[in-house]
């Protein structure tokens, strides 16, 4: 197949758009050439692409995302209807709280995140708006890889668990005991597992068929924050977004 067939074209454009993380949101053509291994005019054509489809703005010499890319993001029905029912239970939890809210959801072996909520005072969390973290370093996670299907936990359980902080969780028995946990008391916590000083407490979202479809945390500093004081909130807001998700479902069925 030669370098510009359609399916060469549309997996080097991919190869470059997943170039950018969240941390590095704007790149120059020598860091993407690094990142994607293009030749130079393999690239170059690919950028030029891109641009003129309006899913790059060029900066000077730079490129980056464009607000395409974040419209077409936002039209992905499961996170636009997920984040119009959750986001006042996550506002009310924030009032209630005045820690960081999160709404995540699992992609492979990940949590993604897909909403938070903060004021001036919050921690200083690793988390970041379509960042990824390991599902066993989180709260979030926890709770998504307690529910998740058999081969995610397998393949998460067989190892070798990342170590993200100190604290982290990197024994499969320890692991499995608190996955276990997570199903009967419907919270899962986090204490300095995915950076020094940040504890967390976390519940999910289930679908009307009882399928996890995302969860919800509060999380604050080790020094002022105590999870299982909010453990119930959490539990009830998280218990409030399922609810609403299934009277729209049933709607929609009518």
């Amino acid at each position: 197949m030669s370098d510009d067939a359609p399916s060469g074209v549309l997996s080097k454009a991919l190869a470059v758009l997943q170039a950018f993380t969240v941390e590095d949101t704007t790149l120059g053509f020598t860091e993407l050439r690094r990142r994607t291994g293009f030749a130079k005019s393999t690239l170059h054509r690919i950028l030029g692409h891109l641009v003129a489809a309006r899913l790059l703005d060029r900066v000077q010499e730079r490129y980056r995302l464009s607000g395409l890319v974040f419209e077409l993001g936002m039209r992905a029905s499961v996170e636009r209807g997920l984040l119009e029912v959750a986001t006042p239970f996550l506002e009310d939890l924030y009032e209630r709280t005045h820690e960081i809210v999160h709404l995540g959801t699992r992609e492979g072996t990940e949590v993604v995140y897909v909403a938070k909520v903060g004021g001036h005072r919050q921690a200083n969390s690793p988390s970041r708006l379509g960042g990824r973290m390991p599902l066993h370093a989180t709260a979030l996670g926890k709770v998504l890889l307690s529910h998740a299907p058999d081969d995610v936990r397998e393949a998460v359980l067989r190892g070798p668990l990342e170590r993200k902080a100190p604290r982290t969780i990197t024994n499969v028995e320890v692991l499995t005991r608190q996955l276990s946990d997570v199903v009967t008391r419907g919270v899962a916590f986090e204490y300095e597992e995915s950076a020094v000083g940040i504890v967390c407490v976390a519940a999910g979202i289930f679908s009307p068929s009882d399928d996890i479809v995302a969860a919800i945390s509060v999380t604050g500093p080790v020094h002022r924050f105590q999870p299982a004081r909010h453990a119930g909130s959490v539990r009830a807001a998280a218990a409030g977004i399922s609810a609403t998700l299934g009277r729209r479902e049933e709607l929609r069925g009518h």
